[in-house]
């Protein structure tokens, strides 16, 4: 049996643990787990799911954009103690399809984006170790968002790569900050965080979220056209009323 050394985030620090594989005919052995649970608690994986379902619907037309998360990326050929794994990424140009892992070397690329969701174990890291890992393999834009806004300068940062290394992308009044890779602005909307489409100044959301807004607006049609009825019914018997008077004055 060989051990696999794996980023592992304890507290401000980045320390290795060994996961146990067995290589098969003298190939590398590339594990798809780094053993670590998705996310720290049910808040981040909440807010770590539903940006990844968003981001999927968003880019579902797109054949040639990767949308994942929490998958084991690999970004040194022949050494798979150099990992990491991304909590939401997004990669244009290297087509959809089923990935167990992503290799940056047979994909071609690193992804464009990468989202990190910071906590009290993983916040020193995310603005430290992580970012300069991030540049160095030339990941165009990596953003932060702390879902409890404790741990992070502000709730959500973003940077871009510039000559090798990130610089802040400008944080908008409102704390939005904009994905120039994703056309998107990404926004504090309530508790959660949002993607906005400035193009067509929507919101952008999930299938479920769509659905019950439709199943909503259909409702409130219904209700509407009810409504509706209820007023031509009740006009109607006021003129039956008012004709049958009318009758009654011409007899007399």
């Amino acid at each position: 049996m060989a051990d696999k050394e794996v980023i592992e985030e304890t507290g401000s620090d980045i320390s290795t643990s060994r996961i146990r594989y067995a290589p098969t005919n003298g190939a590398i052995i590339y594990p798809e787990s780094d053993g670590k649970p998705m996310a720290e608690t049910e808040l981040h994986r909440d807010a770590l799911i539903n940006a990844l379902i968003i981001l999927i619907e968003a880019f579902k037309d797109k054949p040639d954009v990767c949308v994942s998360g929490n998958m084991m990326m690999y970004y040194v050929e022949g050494d798979p103690k150099k990992s990491i794994s991304p909590d939401v990424f997004v990669s244009f140009g290297i087509g959809k399809k089923l990935r167990r892992t992503y290799r940056v070397w047979e994909e071609g690329k690193p992804p464009d984006f990468v989202l990190e969701f910071s906590s009290e174990k993983t916040h020193r890291t995310d603005q430290n170790e992580k970012k300069l890992l991030y540049a160095s393999i030339g990941v165009q834009e990596y953003f932060l968002y702390d879902p409890e806004r404790q741990y992070l300068p502000t709730p959500l940062m973003g940077f871009r790569l510039v000559d090798g290394e990130y610089v802040p992308i400008p944080a908008g009044t409102d704390g939005s900050v904009m994905s120039v890779t994703l056309n998107l602005e990404l926004r504090l909307r309530g508790n959660i965080l949002g993607f906005y489409d400035t193009v067509s100044l929507k919101w952008l959301e999930t299938p479920a979220d769509t659905a019950a807004a439709r199943a909503d607006q259909e409702a409130a049609r219904a209700d509407q056209e009810t409504e509706i009825r209820k007023q031509a019914e009740a006009e109607a018997a006021r003129l039956r009323e008012e004709l049958e008077r009318l009758k009654a004055q011409s007899a007399s």
